[in-house]
């Protein structure tokens, strides 16, 4: 089987960790600030506290900056209706993924129906790349974007999910409303296409 390629995104806010497989690790602060206790009624608190994670599943799902603020804003607007009954912050958290998940969703087929027809251009994969990387990693990045434009949508997001947000099978599921097999035969989908392309390449 060939390699994964190791993308490395631009990211609003750092990730507490990685394993070698790529998979987050928390730390202690990351853990203690989910343990603290949450005002769901407080907007604005809640915008500085989850905004820069709700930009980096965004982003990533995305492939690209361009539309994330936008996306966030949407994001919190929902949240302004619907986090009333919600009182632990890890309840939050999972809430607000799970809604930046579905409204992702809905904007990469739009722009997919909107390329189809010609009313939009393709979004620059260039984008999701981090500046710091060499030239020869930030082709890399692009080039995985573009082999995921070429999956469905609802793939590539069950693969950021899995392979770049390191979330375990079982949430990818619960985030996209899917079982676990479902939520394996997308992972699957979107890998299979990658690894069809690098070998190829």
């Amino acid at each position: 089987m060939a390699t994964r390629p190791k993308l490395s995104l631009v990211r609003p806010a750092a990730r507490s960790g990685a394993r070698d497989d790529g998979t987050a690790v928390r730390d202690d602060a990351s853990v203690a600030r989910d343990a603290e206790p949450i005002d769901t009624h407080d907007l604005d608190a809640l915008f500085r506290r989850f905004a820069p994670y709700v930009a980096r599943v965004a982003m990533r799902v995305l492939g690209t900056q361009s539309d994330v603020d936008d996306l966030v804003q949407d994001v919190f607007l929902d949240a302004h209706r619907g986090l009333r009954s919600l009182r632990e912050a890890h309840a939050v958290k999972g809430w607000l993924a799970t809604v930046t998940v579905r409204k992702a969703r809905r904007r990469l087929r739009r722009q997919r129906v909107l390329a189809l027809i010609g009313l939009d251009a393709p979004l620059d994969p260039d984008l999701a790349a981090d500046p710091r990387q060499s030239p020869e990693e930030r082709a890399l990045v692009a080039s995985a974007y573009r082999v995921l434009d070429s999956v469905s949508a609802d793939a590539r997001i069950a693969w950021v999910l899995r392979c770049i947000e390191g979330e375990p099978l079982e949430r990818v599921a619960e985030l996209c409303g899917i079982s676990r097999a479902t939520a394996h035969r997308r992972v699957r989908e979107a890998q299979d296409a990658l690894e069809g392309a690098f070998r190829h390449a």
